[in-house]
């Protein structure tokens, strides 16, 4: 499934861009958000290397490794999706106030 592996490489390229705008920023607020956006991306990576596995091999140990890989990936993309959505105000917050100092 090329898609799969479109998407897989994808989001892992956006989780190394954002822990390194994460590791790069001095606000607060904003490393908050970076590592919301960092674990969305993680969480999808690894919910469609699971899918991914599911069209591999056909066996009873990879579906339960798929099973468990897509249940965290989708949990921790849906946590880092909160986590984003959380902090964008206080972002937009704190840009506000270094902009008018």
């Amino acid at each position: 499934m090329p898609f799969l592996v479109f998407v897989i490489v994808l989001s892992l390229s956006f989780y190394v861009f954002y822990k390194i705008k994460y590791v790069r920023s001095k606000r607060p607020m904003e490393k908050r958000m970076l590592n919301g956006k960092s674990s969305l991306a993680l969480g999808i990576f690894v919910a469609f290397f699971g899918i991914n596995q599911l069209f591999l091999y056909d066996t009873t140990t990879t579906y339960i490794i798929a099973a468990i890989f897509i249940i965290l990936g989708s949990f921790s993309a849906w946590v880092g999706f909160r986590t984003y959505r959380h902090h964008v105000p206080y972002v937009l917050r704190e840009a506000e106030d270094l902009a008018k100092e």
